[in-house]
């Protein structure tokens, strides 16, 4: 048993900072107790570390990565021209690599087979705690479609446990859904858009699907038992999405054009993973017309946040990582901020609310008794400068299910 003392709480629900805190860890990996010091008995042979002058916070969530990705931008390079051997050991370091910045749950968004997953719980390798899509479902010519321009359409990437996704009309993104949860998607992701990197015109208020086909799609995820996050940037394919009932809307940019958008997410409990890192990264590398729009789509994004929240959605982070490099996950959360929210509101992004997107509020995302030890410790104040989580050397200690990675203390 191990007892966190006399550092600053903040618990990832919302609620103001706790001073000189004490945390209680038990040697099942669950927190035990939570309280002002002076209230919380610590029991005779715990492990005491104090951490004055830190904070204490739940263990970081990525709503939205690409983990199996490693060489991609966004305008024509993708990181499948690897062997996949190479592809796999290096997704095994960036697995480590994100745990060890404090980041102990993060939710795949394509292109990472279960078998990480699998590999993490069986304690081959180190690593978050993973919910994977597998890959992306969408109509021909969208986000799955990785066919060259000539229409030849190459195994990319060739592995049987990644399912192309490409499906069509109802019957077929039915069919898709259930390949996915065949070979071990924890979630459906599908595309209802094109995208910032989408080709051969198909851009991000052009529609993949229509109405019926995404209804059938999240019909039968949820019968499935699995949430939908749905790929949409804007136009009628953002609408259907929302209306079909998607979980989350990934990337969403252009929700400020329709003010009817964010109150039907609101009155739906739908969340918003706008994933502004990957606009700001590329907005400041590749094509004069890549960079062009990337900042056109940060723009729209920061109006879509504050309308978001102005209507009382949940915007939860997501990093879109994979599209820009590994693993600084933690720049979400200094861009959420940049976009106006205080510090507070992008820390329970990065916590309490995206727990609450991935299913796993019971378990994780806020610092309460009987939830897993899920912990990051460093030194100083997020509430003051949260670009101190992106310093590895300000990262003092990270937890997972009681478990310590890092241990700078």
């Amino acid at each position: 048993m191990k007892a966190f003392t006399g550092g600053t709480l903040i618990d990832g629900t919302g609620a103001g900072p706790l001073q000189d805190a004490t945390v209680l860890v038990g040697d099942d990996g669950r927190i035990q107790a939570v309280g002002r010091s002076e209230g919380v008995q610590v029991p005779a042979g715990t492990e005491v570390v104090d951490v004055p002058g830190m904070t204490l916070l739940p263990g970081l969530i990525d709503c939205h990565d690409h983990l199996g990705i490693h060489e991609y931008d966004l305008w024509g390079r993708w990181g499948f021209g690897e062997p996949g051997s190479t592809r796999h050991l290096r997704t095994a370091q960036v697995l480590e690599q994100t745990l060890l910045t404090g980041y102990t749950t993060v939710r795949d968004a394509g292109w990472l087979d279960a078998g990480f997953r699998l590999a993490i719980e069986e304690g081959l390798i180190a690593g978050p705690r993973l919910q994977v899509a597998v890959g992306p479902i969408s109509a021909t010519g969208g986000l799955a479609d990785k066919s060259s321009p000539s229409g030849h359409h190459p195994p990319v990437p060739a592995d049987p446990s990644l399912p192309d996704g490409i499906a069509d009309g109802v019957d077929e993104v039915r069919a898709m859904v259930r390949e996915m949860v065949r070979v071990g998607a924890d979630v459906i992701k599908f595309a209802t858009t094109g995208g910032a990197a989408s080709r051969r015109g198909h851009g991000p208020k052009d529609i993949e699907y229509g109405l019926d086909e995404v209804q059938a799609l999240v019909r039968e995820a949820h019968a499935m038992g699995r949430r939908a996050m749905c790929h949409a940037l804007g136009g009628p394919g953002l609408r259907n999405a929302i209306a079909a009932g998607a979980n989350s809307i990934e990337h969403g940019a252009y929700l400020d054009e329709d003010p009817d958008l964010v109150k039907m997410m609101a009155d739906k409990g739908i969340f918003f993973v706008p994933t502004l890192s990957v606009y700001v990264f590329h907005g400041t590398r590749g094509t004069p017309h890549g960079r062009e729009r990337a900042r056109v789509l940060h723009e729209h994004h920061v109006e879509s946040i504050q309308k978001a929240l102005a209507a009382g959605v949940k915007v939860v982070a997501g990093t879109d990582a994979g599209g820009w490099g590994h693993p600084n996950n933690a720049m979400e959360i200094k861009c959420l901020v940049d976009a106006g929210m205080t510090p507070m509101q992008a820390l329970v992004a990065a916590t309490g609310w995206a727990a609450e997107c991935l299913g796993l509020e019971g378990e994780t995302g806020t610092v309460q008794a009987g939830k897993w030890a899920d912990m990051v410790v460093v030194d100083g104040d997020p509430l003051k400068d949260v670009a101190i989580l992106q310093d590895a050397g300000r990262v003092k200690l990270v937890m997972k299910e009681g478990t310590v990675y890092v241990d700078r203390l």
